[in-house]
């Protein structure tokens, strides 16, 4: 019994010890890690997910067990550099997370330039969380100063074992490591690799796994001489020439409808498809849209793909019928690439080709970017008049000055060329809805109170989504004196307008939640068993994420044609294919379909990883899924389906990364294997 008592006293002894001269390092692991943890927490809301953590404390013991190379007056530099490169991270991925709902990837470091645009939309969506992570280094700091002020270092540069200390706490992270990765399965092994369900990867193997892969990832097309190239090809070709692709090819009702029309999308910010079955006060949200929606061909389940390029991908997929890039975004990190989009093909028809924005030609890259899609002309801010200070709203000009000189120059293009196509980008409906005196869509709920008197109360005002809902109701008047200078003018009698929404509004499940089921008598939200409660699930929220695609014209034989509803579920990248058929376009290389040949058949395939069908809404991350029809469902359906869907995102990725339109890389790739 003494000898078991003493035994425990050595160890209990020996932790002492081991503590009492590793307490810097012992500070830096546990900055770290709780960091690590406490990022999982307000994320993916897993902070104890055993595997995850189980990753982040193996790498950073491993990172860690170097500092002990270093001698002991400067191993506070070494820990501090790796603290502040942690808090980065996870600082950086807290408010990717909240804005995009998935983590940052290095590739959009290239976007940062976008943010001087786009400041207030971030700043509205930063929580006093995201501020936790700037602790870290502050109390490494604090804790370093203490112990300056002891004997700390003088004590430790004596008795320390460099080596035995490094590699002790090497092999321990290296068992954490090994315990993670010998339980992966080979699912997980496929999405480290592929890196594009984001979530996933993080959620499995820890941020700072996360993101030296990411940076891998990243990395690896830019070397395509080198690495992968291919590969790539070979899935390219693979997937084209599948009889999966190819048997909904062919001609339909509406092919050739649109030939030698001129074609201009109104490209709407943030407009959703939700608004246009709101009113407040007996007023409609989106009566002009509404009113749009009756008069031409209306595409009522049509849903976004965008990833963190938001504008700029709707832009892309419209145009290509390709799917955003993975790592990065396609207008910052592929701007030079070679392209196939509406915009090459018409002019190559002999259209005048254009694009038009109130904001700067360099947000998003636009100015470098625009040619290589395509458009000769590019007008944008500095072709606009208008007063800074009394004529903006959000980010600059308003829509309604905006519309009213975008209809002068549409004017001037009809005089002057034959064909044309382009694309208007409006601007006063983007994030984050700051109150304006335009503004004036009322609110407020009337009613009379216990002592019968009427009052009103507004629950909604100071919430995102009713701010948002008032300026999409001004963004809506815009449009719909936009359409009266159509409809009022000489041309456009042989054009065609093509107006979508361009993506949600990142308005938050709870924010949405509120416009539901919010009591504005019990200042509560409603129980679940209250008669008037809307159901409002997290699938429900995804779901809701969809935005208007309406195709009109004036002229009156063409609208009888282009009339009706489709309720088709499609995707944004499913636009340009049917446009295409529509304009006697050839074009398979497209990841999207031609709606009217696929009909009940489509799948729209999100760049997470999720996908819908008419049937079900799969969560890639989860694995779980929400059925949408009474129909059977059998586990193949849904198999087969997120196969095709893993499939479709690597080539629509291999395209963006590998430039596989260039036909000089490809000539000079084969020549290379010949030689």
């Amino acid at each position: 019994m003494k000898l078991i008592k003493k035994y425990f006293n050595k160890i209990r002894l020996g932790i002492v010890k081991y503590c009492y001269t590793n307490r810097l390092f012992l500070t830096y692991l546990i900055l770290s890690i709780s960091g690590a943890m406490f990022l999982r927490y307000i994320t993916v809301g897993t902070a104890l997910f055993f595997k995850a953590t189980a990753v982040d404390l193996g790498l950073i013991l491993i990172i860690g067990s170097f500092g002990y190379l270093v001698k002991p007056k400067n191993q506070f530099k070494y820990f501090f550099t790796w603290i502040i490169i942690f808090t980065l991270i996870e600082f950086v991925n807290s408010i990717y997370f909240v804005f995009y709902s998935y983590f940052a990837s290095i590739g959009e470091i290239a976007t940062l330039g976008q943010t001087e645009t786009v400041a207030d939309s971030i700043y509205a969506q930063l929580r006093i969380s995201n501020f936790v992570f700037l602790l870290q280094p502050v109390i490494f700091y604090y804790i370093h100063h203490l112990l300056k002020e002891t004997p700390y270092y003088n004590l430790i540069a004596k008795i320390e074992r460099k080596k035995t200390l490094m590699i002790g706490t090497a092999v321990v992270g290296l068992c954490f490591l090994i315990y993670s990765f010998a339980t992966a399965t080979g699912t997980d092994y496929s999405r480290l690799n592929k890196q594009w369900d984001r979530t996933y990867v993080a959620q499995r193997f820890g941020i700072i796994l996360y993101q030296a892969n990411d940076i891998v990832q990243t990395v690896k097309p830019k070397i395509t001489s080198l690495f992968g190239y291919e590969d790539a090809v070979a899935l390219y070709d693979e997937y084209f020439n599948s009889e999966e692709r190819n048997k909904y090819l062919g001609n339909n009702k509406y092919t050739d409808i649109l030939k030698g029309y001129n074609v201009v999308y109104i490209h709407m910010e943030s407009m959703q498809d939700f608004l246009m079955d709101l009113e407040f006060n007996g007023e409609e949200v989106t009566p002009n849209l509404n009113k749009l929606s009756k008069e031409g061909l209306f595409f009522s389940n049509f849903y976004p793909q965008v990833s963190i390029g938001t504008s700029s991908d709707a832009e892309y997929m419209m145009l290509t019928g390709l799917l955003p890039s993975l790592n990065g975004t396609v207008f910052i990190s592929y701007y030079d690439n070679t392209f196939r989009t509406m915009a090459t093909f018409l002019k190559e028809r002999g259209y005048h080709t254009f694009s038009m924005h109130g904001n700067a030609a360099d947000m998003w890259g636009r100015r470098k970017i625009h040619p290589h899609l395509g458009y000769d002309e590019l007008i944008f801010k500095d072709s606009f008049t208008f007063d800074p200070k009394t004529d903006t709203v959000g980010l600059g000009i308003n829509d309604e000055m905006f519309f009213e000189q975008a209809v002068e120059k549409l004017e001037t293009m009809e005089a002057t060329y034959e064909n044309y196509f382009g694309t208007l980008i409006t601007l006063s409906n983007h994030s984050p809805f700051d109150p304006n005196e335009r503004f004036t869509l009322d609110l407020n709920d009337y009613y009379t109170n216990e002592l019968g008197e009427q009052t009103s109360t507004c629950y909604l005002c100071k919430r995102t989504v009713g701010k948002y809902i008032v300026s999409a109701n001004y963004a809506d008047k815009a449009l719909g004196e936009f359409i009266e200078m159509i409809k009022n003018s000489d041309y456009f009698n042989n054009t065609v307008f093509v107006f979508y929404g361009d993506h949600d509004a990142k308005i938050s499940y709870k924010d949405m939640n509120y416009l539901y089921n919010y009591d504005y008598l019990t200042g509560e939200l409603k129980d679940e068993l209250d008669p008037s409660y809307v159901p409002y699930d997290s699938y429900d929220h995804q779901l809701n994420k969809k935005t208007p695609l309406i195709m009109w014209t004036k002229n009156k034989e063409l609208s009888k044609k282009l009339h009706g509803e489709v309720k088709t579920v499609m995707g944004m990248y499913d636009a340009a294919p049917t446009l295409f058929n529509m304009l006697g376009i050839d074009n398979p290389y497209v990841l999207g379909h031609d709606i009217f040949n696929i009909k009940k058949n489509n799948i729209v395939i999100f760049p997470t990883g999720n996908y819908l069908t008419e049937k079900v809404y799969y969560n890639n991350s989860t694995g779980e899924y929400k059925v949408l029809k009474d129909d059977p469902l059998d586990i193949d359906y849904i198999n087969d389906n997120l196969e095709y869907a893993e499939k479709t995102l690597e080539v629509g990725n291999a395209i963006v990364s590998y430039d596989l339109f260039n036909e000089r890389k490809r000539s000079e790739a084969e020549l290379n294997d010949a030689n």
